[in-house]
């Protein structure tokens, strides 16, 4: 597939990894519709990048919802050829914490944003992509996922968000072998620790701390390092079914 004549449709766009994402297909001459929450920041960003971005508000917790940005993207663009979902939180928490259990709902929620929304958006970009015109190759799209490192080696606090992003990783290869009929791949990244909007708030202190727990390079991974990788496996037509660790290296600690 050629980055140039890409139509990506991106969750979580407006902002970190998403909205690197959008600025290197862009910048290669393809097109990105932008599906967040955000309306404020979305159509910020959508401006920033320029005529080729268009910025529609979603909630991926609500199914019809991503449905209907699917269609917008499809309807604006003239097609999706790229889905990538990154709109996610963290969900920290402990299972027995200082007052009590973890609520249902927060565990809930962590779910639902970040497992049911990857899926929501995988379907209905599926769905547009069985429709579009193959390449030579029969090729008709690449959806890519995001997990995490935590999906493999979750930390102490981190079970809601390790078991959404470790059910991530495992519905890549099942999907993968069942869209291979319309020419649809479908992979996943696992990030370690990224500079994100939300590493934003924390110390120096701590901020050093996560960057020499990562072998090489001891830093934090950056989002346009993120983005390189989404464009490789779009134009890399043997990447397909496998989830892809993005980390430096590190393997996390319990604590």
């Amino acid at each position: 597939m050629d980055l140039s004549n890409a139509c990506a449709v991106i969750s979580g766009g407006a902002s970190g990894l998403g909205r690197a994402v959008a600025a290197k297909v862009i910048k290669a001459g393809g097109k990105a519709c932008l599906l967040d929450i955000n309306g404020e920041q979305g159509e910020a960003t959508a401006a920033e990048l320029g005529a080729h971005a268009t910025f529609v508000q979603t909630d991926v917790m609500d199914e019809k919802a991503v449905e209907a940005g699917v269609a917008a993207s499809c309807e604006r663009m003239g097609r999706v050829s790229l889905a990538v979902s990154c709109a996610g939180v963290i969900g920290a928490g402990r299972v027995l914490g200082r007052e009590g259990p973890m609520p249902g709902e927060q565990f809930a929620r962590t779910i639902s944003i970040n497992l049911l929304g990857t899926f929501y958006l995988v379907k209905a970009s599926a769905a547009a992509m069985e429709n579009n015109e193959p390449e030579p190759s029969g090729e008709r799209g690449v959806i890519v996922n995001t997990a995490s490192v935590a999906a493999f080696e979750g930390q102490i606090g981190q079970v809601a968000y390790s078991a959404s992003k470790g059910a991530v990783v495992g519905m890549t290869l099942p999907v993968a072998r069942e869209l291979a009929r319309i020419g649809v791949r479908v992979m996943t990244v696992a990030p370690g620790i990224f500079e994100t909007p939300m590493m934003a708030s924390v110390t120096e202190e701590f901020r050093h701390s996560l960057e020499v727990q990562v072998p090489f390079p001891s830093r934090l991974g950056r989002a346009d390092e993120y983005a390189d990788l989404v464009a490789h496996i779009y134009q890399n037509e043997m990447l397909n079914g496998t989830t892809i660790r993005l980390d430096g290296a590190i393997r996390m600690q319990p604590k």
